[in-house]
């Protein structure tokens, strides 16, 4: 491998006495401009691990504000170990607060024919979670399936819930927090990824759900672009669940809950700093607060992420890029199908979902409640016996039809290729359903994860998922190398994916059979098309000066 030619080279500069020699050769050693960094070798594949670089720290004085940049190794930094990629944050399953604020780590895969004279095309992943929780350690995105296909693969952490996204509108807590660590992240790898033998010219950036919105929210940002490529699974900046006006006043909110009682947004956070982010984010979940992504209020001497509305931005950034993304057939099915007949009872589903993102009067609200209910459910009332057409207008609202709404957008500023796609297999590595354990058909919001990633908790011993392991592997790979997910058909890929165009939403459908179709759920799309395109101006964050 390219690094044991770079060990030699180092060896000889610096006439390294024997027994550092040996110390050397544990493990594989790059030399990156970051510094020094030994890793391990896979025991599961034919690749190196790099596990948990800091790339930025928090800064103590200020955790709820921008990072550090991480300073260059004096040492050979070991990077052996990636538990410490778990951001506060509160873990349902549980009923516990896990985590540690210095949580800005990244893993590195490198399989070991990548060398100076063979860059490989490199993937960052970005993981979901609501921006409220989740991390990129091994144990969840492990990455022996995608590195198998000769791409190296990063994954990131980022700051979660209040620490990455409260937005306050000062320069001290901008808001945003989270995405710049993103960003730091991407920079680093940018410029460090050479020396792991990755080539520059060849970045995916690729997320599932918050994952996915935040690669979109990169697109529309105000920095530089890192990427050349982006893969987003099951969300763009246009989903609902996204839409969350900032709460100026959440730190006085949390230092009330904590016992410290002031009026002052100031003196409120300097109680924070010094608290127990344990504390801070079991109140946070016990005062029931989302943090999410926010437009900033500009700044001297800080670097902002965005400034503008994203409802109708326009995405100029995509021209002459190739772009992949879709959704899973019954995304927020989960939601329901383990609910018991009474929890539908009092469910007014519609309603709040409207409130969410219209700013509708009552009579108006009602109204159109009324519509959408009947077109769903017809005359039926809520109930336990109507909870998959429930699924289906809690997926189309929040994931399917805002995806829909950024491919016009994408469209209009002539992106390379929009490859299009609708998940709907259903096997025993579905992530959420194997986490729910339920058996249910199709695809839940997740789902689709346990084909692309070794999770720790999902079986390998199912032919049928493996084609299809084979098959999302392979296909999202190509996409990273050519920029095309079937650059020809071949045995695990049959099919070849057309890329959809303005007058052709050709899509690939991805269950046990590949097939191409056009115009997924359009009767459903098209009724959204038209209560957007007859509600627009109501939508909350809408700007009307700035129309596409």
């Amino acid at each position: 491998m390219y690094v044991e030619l770079q060990l030699r080279f180092l060896i000889l500069l610096t006439t390294i006495q024997c027994i550092q020699c040996s110390d050397l050769l544990k493990g594989p050693l790059v030399n990156s401009n970051a510094g020094l960094i030994r890793g391990l070798q896979a025991s599961d594949g034919d690749y190196s691990m790099f596990l948990g670089i800091p790339y930025a720290k928090v800064n103590e004085s200020n955790p709820f504000g921008v990072s550090i940049p991480q300073e260059r190794f004096e040492e050979i930094y070991e990077a052996n170990n990636d538990s410490l990629m778990l951001c506060p944050q509160y873990k349902k399953s549980s009923n516990t607060t896990v985590g540690n604020i210095n949580c800005l780590y990244l893993n590195v895969y490198v399989p070991n024919v990548a060398s100076l004279q063979n860059r490989l095309p490199v993937m960052i992943w970005i993981h979901g979670g609501a921006f409220m929780t989740g991390s990129g350690r091994k144990l969840t995105y492990g990455p022996k399936f995608l590195v198998k296909q000769n791409i190296i693969l990063v994954t990131i952490n980022y700051r979660l819930g209040p620490y990455g996204f409260m937005c306050l509108d000062i320069p001290e807590v901008p808001g945003n927090q989270g995405m710049k660590d993103q960003l730091l992240a991407l920079r680093w790898v940018k410029n460090n990824i050479e020396a792991f033998g990755g080539d520059v010219n060849k970045i995916t950036a690729f997320g599932e759900s918050a994952g996915a919105m935040s690669v979109d929210l990169h697109i529309l940002s105000v920095h530089d672009i890192i990427f050349n490529k982006v893969i987003m699974q099951s969300g763009t900046a246009l989903a609902s669940t996204i839409l969350v006006k900032p709460d100026k006043l959440a730190p006085i909110k949390i230092a009330k809950f904590l016992g410290f009682k002031t009026e002052s947004v100031p003196e409120a956070l300097n109680f924070l700093v010094t608290t127990d982010p344990n504390l801070i984010i079991a109140a946070v979940n016990s005062l029931d607060m989302l943090f999410k992504p926010c437009v900033e209020t500009k700044f001297s001497n800080v670097e902002p992420f965005i400034l503008k509305s994203w409802i109708n931005a326009n995405p100029k950034r995509v021209r002459g890029m190739p772009i992949l993304l879709g959704f899973n057939n019954k995304e927020r099915l989960y939601e329901y199908v383990t609910k018991p007949a009474e929890y539908f009872d009092n469910l007014h589903v519609i309603h709040d979902k409207l409130v969410q993102t219209f700013t509708f009067n009552e009579s108006k609200l009602t109204k159109m409640e009324n519509i959408i209910h009947h077109f769903y459910m017809g005359d039926r009332k809520i109930s336990i016996k109507v909870r998959d057409e429930i699924g289906d207008f809690d997926s189309d609202y929040t994931y399917i039809h805002p995806i829909q709404k950024s491919i016009r957008h994408y469209i209009k500023n002539s992106p390379k290729n929009i490859f299009y796609y609708m998940f709907s297999y259903s096997g025993k590595r579905n992530f959420n359903k194997v986490t729910l354990n339920v058996t249910e058909g199709g695809a839940f919001h997740g789902d689709e994860i346990g084909y692309l990633f070794d999770a720790s908790f999902l079986p390998e011993d199912n032919q049928e998922d493996l084609v299809i392991v084979e098959q999302m592997t392979t296909m999202w790979t190509n996409f990273a190398k050519y920029g095309d997910p079937t650059p020809a058909t071949s045995e695990p890929l049959p099919v070849k994916w057309t890329p959809l165009t303005k007058n052709k939403w050709y899509y690939l459908n991805i269950d046990s059979e590949l097939a191409m179709g056009s115009r997924p759920l359009n009767e459903r799309m098209a009724f959204w098309d038209l209560f957007y395109e007859t509600n627009k101006k109501e939508q909350k964050g809408y700007d009307r000066n700035s129309e596409i």
